[in-house]
Parts: C-alpha cells; structure tokens; sequence
C-alpha cells in the first residue's frame, strides 16, 4: 500500500509550532482532526472544527490529563493492519474508527530538569500516552503516517497538495524511523535523570546516550574515513561543538578535534591573565601568559614556530586588531576565542579559509562530565580529569625550595602537561612554554625532544639561549628513573614538578639533591591517551 489518503488525524502536542497551520491543511483535505487538552483549544482557538479525544473514546480525560489516549479505540485505530480481515472484522465489531496520521511531540522532560523543577514536576513532565502513540503509528507505518518533529511539518503539508490528501509509504516509512529516534532518545534522557541525577549513579548498570546529527564532516582522520559531529539531544555545556563560527570554510574531523584540545587546555586559564594556546595535532606546541594578548600570542609562537604553521590557535579575551594581525602573518587552520573586535573580523575577513569559533565565556575547569572512547568491542567510560593544581597541596621533597619565580613557572608548565599527550615533559619559563615533549614511549626521549625544540626555538629567535635555562619542567607522571631528570638537568631546569610515586622516588630525589634541584611532588597523575 504506497498511496494512503488520510480521512482522520489524531494531534496531540507540547510544542505548538506551526500545529494550526498543518490542522488547517489536513482539515483542506478533509481530514476529521481529533485532539487533545491544550492542543484542541489551540485549533478551535484558530476556528478549526476538533474532536474531543474523549467524544472518540467514550471515557473523558482523567487523573490530571495522564489518561486520555491510553484506550483501545485509540490504539486499536493506529495499530489495525488495514488489509487484515480479522483485523478489520474487530474494527467493526467494536466501533473502531482508522486512525491515519498522528501528529504528536512529547512533555518537555529535558526542558522541565534543565529549568531546575524539583523532583515531583520533572515526573509529571514524562510522558506515557505520547510515547505510546508515537510507537503504535510508527509500527503501523504501511498505513499509518506519524509526525513528531514540527520541521516536517511544511514537507508534509506539501505532499498533501501534490497528493490530493494522501500520503507517500516513503515518506511514512522515513517518519517512522525518525519517530523511534525520538522516543529511543526521550527515553535516554529520563533513564539519564533517573540514573545520575536522581540515584546519583557513576556508572549505572545501563549507559543510555543519546545524540543527534550535527553535520556530516568531509572525510574523517584521513580521506578514505567518513565522520559526522553528533549533538547531545537537550541542554549541553558549551564547547567546542556549541562554538559560533564567523568565518571560513567548514570544519574537518581534525579540526573539531584540535580545537576541542586546545579549549580544555584554554579553559584552565580563564580567570588569569590573557593567553594565547596553539595545538597541533592535539597537543600543545606553545603556551603563553603575559599583560596582553598580543604578547601572549607572540611568546607562545616563539616556542615552536614550526609546528605553529596549520595550528589551532586558542585565546582567553576577545580577539583583538593587533592580535588579529599577527595571526595572520602565517597560515593558520583555526582561531578559537570568546569574541572578537569588529575590526579583527574585518582583519580575518581577507583570510576566507580561516575559521574564526566564538565560544562566549569559557568553562569551568573543575566541572564534572563523562568521557567515552570507543574500543573494539566496546565503550571506556571515566570522569572528566578535572583536577586542577588549586586541589593539591604541593610537597617539597628537595632540600631546596623553589623560588617565586620558579614555583610560578613550575605552576604554569604543570598547568600545561596535563593537556599533553604521555608521556608528557613540558619546560616554562616566564610564564611560557619553552619546550614540549610529547606522546613518547619514555619519558627521557619525551625530556630530550622538548629539550631540542627550545634549542631550535632560540635558534630561529636569535636568542642568547634557550628558554629552557633557568625553566622548570613538568612530568604529568612520575620519573621511573633519574635519567630523565638528568635531561632535564642537562636542558637547564632548575625546578622540577611532578607527581611522584614511584619505587625510585628517593633516587630521583637524591639527584635533584646533588643537583642542586628544587622539587615539588603534586601527587596527581595527568596521563593523557
């Protein structure tokens, strides 16, 4: 059966978007529209004749509205195969009418525990007879059309027209499937509430996730992979995927993931002084603090000039001109900032390709969330690492203290290895990266490259030194032998912080010691896969 024209509609919907204008098309075509509560005000309001769902039931709405369309002349009318003699013959036998379009959106639960209604309210706000609706049209698709996104309302509207009154199985079979989406992701999110919010569960027995198609992306990691975004379904904190792009062609799967990198990284600094983050390939290559922006932004080229080109770049003020300007001295893929200057965009504006994100205010480094990886077979859940160095006390283990302007640098440069890839070495001084080793299988070759790079850096500065002289340097993990250490040494750090643990921890200190090291333990592991 492809052609099925419609001869009764049964709407029943929260969001009344567009509902008037889809019930005066239907009733066009002769369509008896049956409804519900609010809705049928809203159609009779708008002068549209509407039949009670009660008048079609033979019981009234009861219990507070939560039984209306939870009967057998309701269900019976959706779920009856057409074409079934048994079927039909307990149609009649038992006054029920088809049922042939149901146009239905559901309680707003997301909207009700995003707004902060207390406990009573939110259950009030899940719907059963809407889901129930919802799912009987749907399984009932040869005959039975069933709508649950206002967006589809003006399609619809226009196979009608092209239809006298009838509609396409395509279409009816496309709407099925869109319409168990909605309840798989409806469902999702009362199973989410009742899981973390209300059990307060970590890791509850059932994971239930639920996302909607953003965009379909170009290619994924490499050209022959395809990738799309997905969009939390409801409220979502502000990312990277949330971000408003001004400018420039559309993003990539690399781009979404490099920009997401340097955010995190970016978001540890929102409450200090203007800095300037850029990432390569998901990790860092160059960080930097200072009174402006555009000093900033100039220290933290400086560290790795190379890498620097096709980079993302993050900052935490509004893009200024002269920041602006800078950044487009060379090719950059993508800027990531909480606004920008009318006159940056202008500036950025010659830059067609270059893709200028607006994120607003930046998050809050300590909040909590799940982070998912997908694995062969299945799915590594932990919680976000959102331990910052303001919840650690810091142990001395040397007999030298360091100085302020170490125990500064010490701060930043572990303020940064905790968004490197492990294993992680990260020299700062000054308030700036001044070499980054990343993603070793050891962490003496981690020490030695990012030594190498500020030596390269100094080179291409014209500079006396390196920026690794007098810096100190952070491990996200332990050193498991002094080796490490030694290179550091030998780089020129001065300070050194890390978390400690190991067997060999009085080893590695004893040779901070005979060199004349200052050394901080943190006791906070930073690995990052």
């Amino acid at each position: 059966m492809d052609m099925v024209p419609l001869r009764r509609a049964l709407l029943s919907v929260s969001d009344k978007t567009g509902i008037v204008e889809l019930a005066t098309a239907l009733a066009g075509h002769g369509v008896e529209l049956v409804s519900t509560g609010g809705t049928a005000k809203a159609l009779r309001d708008a002068g549209l004749a509407v039949r009670d769902i009660s008048d079609l039931t033979g019981f009234p709405e009861m219990m507070d509205g939560r039984v209306k369309t939870l009967h057998p002349i309701v269900h019976g009318g959706l779920l009856a195969v057409r074409d079934n003699a048994d079927h039909v013959a307990s149609m009649q036998a038992h006054g029920i009418g088809a049922i042939d379009i149901v146009v239905v959106n559901l309680y707003p639960f997301a909207a009700t525990v995003a707004k902060g209604a207390d406990r009573d309210e939110i259950i009030e706000n899940i719907d059963i007879g809407g889901p129930s609706m919802v799912r009987s049209a749907a399984k009932n698709h040869a005959s039975v059309a069933i709508v649950t996104d206002p967006a589809d309302y003006p399609a619809l509207i226009g196979e009608l027209a092209d239809n006298a009154g009838a509609t396409s199985l395509a279409t009816r079979r496309r709407l099925a499937a869109k319409a168990y989406a909605a309840t798989a992701a409806y469902d999702s999110a009362i199973a989410q509430w009742f899981a973390f919010a209300d059990q307060g569960e970590r890791f509850p027995a059932t994971l239930p996730l639920a996302f909607r198609l953003g965009e379909t992306l170009r290619y994924g990691e490499n050209p022959h992979q395809s990738a799309a975004l997905y969009l939390p379904k409801g409220p979502a904190a502000s990312g990277i995927a949330q971000a408003e792009q001004v400018q420039g062609k559309e993003l990539s799967y690399n781009n979404y993931n490099d920009a997401d990198a340097a955010l995190e990284l970016l978001t540890e600094f929102r409450d200090g002084p203007p800095t300037a983050v850029i990432v390569k390939h998901a990790n860092p290559c160059g960080v930097a603090s200072a009174d402006t922006l555009i000093d900033a932004y100039r220290a933290a080229f400086q560290c790795d000039s190379v890498s620097a080109f096709g980079g993302i770049i993050a900052l935490n003020r509004a893009l200024d001109a002269e920041t602006a300007r800078a950044i487009t001295e060379i090719f950059t893929e993508v800027v990531v900032a909480p606004g920008a200057s009318d006159e940056a965009r202008a500036i950025f504006a010659a830059k067609k390709n270059l893709r200028l994100l607006l994120v607003g205010d930046l998050a809050d480094p300590r909040r909590p969330g799940l982070m998912v990886k997908t694995i062969a077979g299945g799915l590594l859940v932990q919680s976000r690492d959102n331990g910052v160095l303001a919840d650690v006390e810091l142990r001395q283990v040397t007999k030298r203290a360091p100085t302020g302007r170490e125990l500064a640098d010490a701060k930043f440069a572990w303020t940064v290895a905790k968004h490197v890839k492990s294993n992680a070495i990260v020299y700062a001084r000054d308030g700036a990266t001044a070499g980054v080793g990343a993603g070793q299988m050891n962490r003496l070759e981690s020490a030695r490259i990012a030594a190498w790079k500020a030596k390269d850096a100094a080179e291409k500065a014209g500079w006396d030194e390196p920026r690794t002289i007098g810096s100190a340097v952070a491990s996200d993990a332990f050193f498991p032998f002094a080796d490490g250490l030694m290179a550091a040494v030998e780089a020129g750090a001065t300070c050194v912080i890390q978390p400690g643990g190991s067997i060999r921890d009085d080893d590695v200190i004893a040779a901070a010691d005979e060199a004349g090291l200052a050394m901080l333990f943190t006791e906070m592991r930073h690995f990052r896969h």
